[in-house]
Order: C-alpha cells, then structure tokens, then sequence
C-alpha cells in the first residue's frame, strides 16, 4: 500500500511539474477581452445558412476562399483548398477541374487586371497564377528583409499595389502544422505579431502598412482606395486603415467585440461580406489577462484546449459599420465558414477551412426581413 502511494504521489508530481514548467511554443500576452455579446440583438440567431445546397470539390477539401472570372461568357469560380490546389469551378454544370497547384496552402484569392490569380498563400507567402495555371513567387520577405510567414488574404488596387496580411510573424502555418494550428497559436499567445503589407508590382517592393494586429485576416479595399478594411481575427473586430487624404495614416475601429472569429472580407453591392469562423471561445476570453493559465492550458492535451467549433456565420456590412445582413445556422452543418462571395449570378457562395464542397444559397434572399 505504502508503495502503491508512492508511485501515485510522483504521478501526481510529476503530472503537476508538466503543467507547471514543460516548453510549450507560446508566450502569452496579457490583454483585455471584451464581454462577448451572445447572439442577441443584430447577431439574433435564425437559421438562414442551413440547408447550403454543395457543389463538391473532387476530393479536395477547404474552399477557404473563392474568386470569380468570366472566360468566354461564362462564370467561372476558383477556389483554394488544404491540398494547395486551386480548383476551377464552372457554377452552371457543377463540373470541377484542376486549375492549379500552388504547392503550398492558399487561402485568400484576387484576380488582378491582367488575368493573373494572385493568391496570399501561407506556406509560400503571395504568388500570382497566370490563366495557363502557372505559378511564380511574388514576395516571401518583407522589405525589411523578415519572411512573410503567415500570408493570409488579399485585395488589388485599382493601380495594382496589393494589399495582404501576414496574420503571425511568430508561428508560421507550415511548422505549426497547418494553417488552424497556427492561428490557434497565435491567438493563444495573443502578441500582437501581425502587419498587413503591400506588394507594388512596379518595383516588386513590399511595404508594412501596419504592424502590432493580432492575426489579422480578411482584407478588402475600399472605394477609390482611399482606405482598406482589415478583420482582425485575435480582437474580434473589423479595422480601417486611411490610406489617402487628411486621415492618412489613421486606423478606426469600424466593426467590434463580434461574436466570433471573423476571417475573409469579400466586397459586394452596397457592402462586404465577412464570415465568422467560429463563435468566440468562453475559455479563451475569461483567460486573456491570465497569460500564466494560458500557458498551462496549452500543456494539456488538444482535447482540453479552446478549439474553432462549428457555427454557420455570415454578414454583411456597409462602409461605415452598419450591419446590413446576417445568415447563420446554429447547427454549423456547412463547417468553419470563412466567408462568402456574390459574383452576380443569382447565388451567394459560402467558403470553409475543412469542408469537402463549396456552399451556396440563391441571392438575392428575396424571403428576407
């Protein structure tokens, strides 16, 4: 018996050392998370994302992002999925093909004015996909020489500057073990490692817009360019950043305290769309000025630890912050969406980090409030 309490006491020891002092890859910061809102008021819920009817992507998985081009009279989708291939979707005939392989994970997806598929890839920093499917690097450094380790999303100016986000400069999503492995890095460590970039193709230089973000994501132009919208995922928030004029330089916070992670922002009539990944984590939040516990969690098994949880969420916005439509459904049987594009056809799509298809729904919603 004496012996049997023995073991048990180093056992416990031993599993109290463990939670206490092992390595783990994070250093947390502390901050101040706000009080969630719940869904209530504009985030009531309904259940207008269920049901998605899919178009499957051949055995590729995580249409994180879609972009649109017409060839020859026809709508054509591109989307990116986990494998690093972009896939070509013809929306009429539901028929996919292989556009191309990237050889790495894109996620955020542009068409620039040439035709070229420009892509924020987050295993290779920002490349661009000519229409024959070939691929070229166009930034894996920053100009003061530091990797582009976490390319994220994208959007093109009317003068071709392109403007991504490199959400961690800490935890890139390759060594990490995926793109969701980093950003729950990231987020746990929550030290503000994030810049949004701008690549000038006239002189391929690439240029720090804004540093100290806690993964930002989603990144969208403005009208006239004048500024650019930023989600930054770790605040629960949408910025934007005056690029022209007397607030050049300026940064407002234009959409805030949201009830989940947002990700992609996408512009559309009168507005963008911007998805929800997933509702915001309960743990997570009441740890935020406890970096020591956040530590201590990161050692338990991933089992224990705060995780994206599946909840359908889509919005719109306006310019200035007004919140002009929401789909959800509570259920999340359309996984982790990351947001959503409406090219004009009839159909509003819907993106995801791990599902099998690409969603979509008739738009406009003409049964809509």
């Amino acid at each position: 018996m004496k012996m049997l309490i023995r073991v048990l006491a180093l056992v416990l020891i031993a599993g109290l050392a463990y939670l206490l002092f092992w390595p783990v890859p994070i250093e947390p910061q502390r901050w101040q998370a706000p009080t969630p809102p719940g869904y209530t008021g504009p985030w009531q819920p309904n259940t207008r994302l269920a049901g998605l009817e899919t178009i499957p992507l051949g055995g590729h998985d995580g249409p994180e992002d879609v972009a649109a081009r017409t060839i020859d009279g026809q709508l054509y989708l591109f989307a990116a999925t986990h494998d690093g291939t972009i896939v070509r979707i013809n929306p009429r005939t539901k028929d996919v093909s292989v556009f191309a392989r990237t050889g790495g994970r894109p996620l955020g997806l542009k068409f620039d004015a040439q035709g070229n598929l420009i892509a924020a890839d987050a295993y290779r920093g920002l490349i661009a996909i000519d229409p024959q499917g070939q691929v070229t690097v166009l930034a894996s450094k920053a100009g003061d020489g530091t990797p582009i380790r976490y390319a994220d999303n994208l959007d093109i100016a009317a003068d071709g500057r392109i403007f991504f986000s490199d959400a961690s400069t800490r935890f890139d999503a390759k060594s990490s073990g995926g793109t969701l492995q980093g950003s729950l890095y990231a987020l746990m460590e929550h030290s503000n490692d994030g810049r949004v970039l701008v690549y000038d193709p006239r002189d391929k230089s690439v240029k720090t817009v804004l540093d100290g973000l806690t993964f930002p994501n989603g990144v969208a132009m403005c009208p006239q360019d004048i500024c650019v919208l930023v989600a930054e995922t770790g605040t629960y928030s949408v910025k934007r950043i005056w690029l022209d004029g007397s607030k050049a330089g300026a940064v407002e916070t234009l959409l805030d305290n949201l009830p989940g992670f947002p990700d992609n922002i996408n512009s559309a009539p009168g507005g963008y769309w911007l998805g929800l990944t997933s509702p915001r984590s309960a743990g997570l939040d009441k740890l935020s000025d406890k970096p020591f516990l956040r530590k201590v969690v990161q050692r338990l098994p991933a089992a224990f630890r705060p995780k994206a949880e599946n909840y359908g969420f889509v919005l719109k916005f306006a310019l200035d912050g007004k919140v002009l439509d929401v789909l959800q459904d509570p259920k999340g049987t359309y996984p982790l969406t990351t947001g959503a594009l409406e090219p004009g056809d009839g159909w509003l799509y819907i993106c995801s980090l791990s599902a099998p298809s690409l969603g979509r729904r008739p738009w406009p919603d003409k049964a809509a409030p």
